[in-house]
């Protein structure tokens, strides 16, 4: 159980740090929550809900095509877009 746990905070925490991320690219480009959201395929809650890291709600979990979508919309590869270091998700 500890270790469910533990991989749950490791992944909040993560989420926390893509929505940073989010929010300073588009506000970099002076893009709008919404129109990212829109031009994502997103309803702006759900693209809140990234830049927020779910810190109000669950932990979000995109698709790899939103986060695709929202690098190109950015003008920056998936590796610019996700922070490091990645989080381990393997099965232990």
């Amino acid at each position: 159980m500890h270790e469910r746990i533990s991989d749950e905070l490791t992944w909040r925490q993560y989420a926390m740090g893509l929505g940073i991320r989010l929010r300073r690219l588009r506000d970099q480009r002076g893009l709008s929550q919404e129109r990212v959201a829109s031009d994502a395929g997103l309803s702006t809650v759900q693209y809140q809900r990234l830049e927020s890291g779910g810190f109000a709600g669950p932990t979000p979990n995109p698709t790899s095509k939103t986060l695709i979508a929202i690098a190109q919309i950015l003008d920056v590869t998936i590796d610019e877009l996700l922070p490091p270091p990645w989080p381990d998700l393997r099965t232990k």
